[in-house]
């Protein structure tokens, strides 16, 4: 079993990125594993290859050949409300952007995808030609989703990040952050009561999400799906790789350079991303102070501080 799984399962979670799997028995769940990976195996005709590592936090991803021999990856995931409609997500893709589905057992949390190049990243690209890349990925993945789509929307993902938000007060007094938490609730409630797009979102787009394929350059994976504005998906995107602003001259005039690129590239309004960036960054790094990673949550505070 990876050690990434297992640290990822049975770390402390933060409330910011809280997986709403709370009372699932995750040491159950990641003990039970090998038996349903090998079953799954058995009933596809899959043979393994090897066990991708570092792998993912929250799933296991074998490298597999199909009964005619062609190659593809087993992911077996943990379903969470932010995981649960990956398959969804990449049937209504078909290929499109992302990583092309094979078959799915939802219920069961097993997907057959496509094999792509997992040890070639998008971030193994210099950060100027990653973000480009990645903008023109994103801008094919936004598209409309079904009229009957089962996805979540942003304004319930926002809520949840905002209950996390509250629960952090006394966190948020001890790092002297609690006027980027004010500022975070603000800009949400305000752009969440003038948002107007319907699009389908990847949720979790960043460079290390996308790798290299042989039917096109990049293609996306791991999306956790909602429905709304794009600017709240590129926000997740403007705020990837925030070690390399940190560390170049005059880090609050590249990042906010990067926000007025990653605008103009995509046509996304640049106070939207902005408010977007400043609230997701501001939540992602109050939970990674509370799940003890300090050097993550004090750059992510950092980086809104810099908006």
């Amino acid at each position: 079993m990876p050690d990434r799984l297992r640290r990822g399962l049975l770390g402390v979670p933060g409330p910011g990125h809280a997986d709403g799997v709370d009372d699932v028995d995750r040491a159950a769940w990641l003990d039970e594993l090998p038996a349903r990976f090998t079953d799954r195996l058995e009933r596809w005709g899959l043979t393994l290859e090897r066990v991708c590592e570092p792998g993912g936090r929250h799933s296991l991803v074998g490298y597999v050949r199909r009964a005619d021999s062609s190659p593809a990856v087993l992911k077996a995931a943990l379903l969470t409300p932010q995981t649960a409609r990956e398959h969804a997500a990449l049937a209504h893709w078909a290929g499109r952007g992302a990583v092309l589905l094979l078959d799915a057992d939802p219920e069961a949390g097993f997907l057959l995808l496509e094999r792509l190049y997992g040890d070639i990243p998008l971030r193994s690209l210099a950060e100027g030609k990653a973000m480009l890349e990645a903008a023109g990925l994103l801008q094919r993945l936004w598209i409309a989703p079904a009229q009957d789509h089962p996805f979540r929307s942003v304004a319930e993902e926002v809520d949840r990040l905002r209950a996390g938000l509250g629960g952090l007060r006394a966190l948020a007094e001890r790092v002297e952050a609690t006027a980027l938490v004010d500022e975070a609730l603000a800009r949400a409630a305000a752009l969440l009561a003038s948002s107007q797009e319907h699009f389908l979102l990847h949720g979790d787009f960043h460079h290390g999400n996308v790798l290299a394929a042989d039917r096109a350059p990049w293609l996306a994976i791991d999306p956790r799906p909602l429905v709304g504005e794009r600017a709240y998906d590129l926000a997740w995107l403007a705020q990837d790789r925030k070690e390399t602003l940190a560390g170049s001259p005059g880090p609050q005039g590249a990042a906010r350079r990067r926000l007025r690129q990653l605008a103009d590239a995509v046509e996304v309004d640049l106070e939207r991303l902005r408010g977007w960036t400043l609230v997701r960054c501001v939540a992602a790094g109050l939970a990674s102070l509370a799940a003890g990673d300090r050097e993550s949550g004090e750059l992510s505070l950092e980086f809104a501080g810099w908006l």
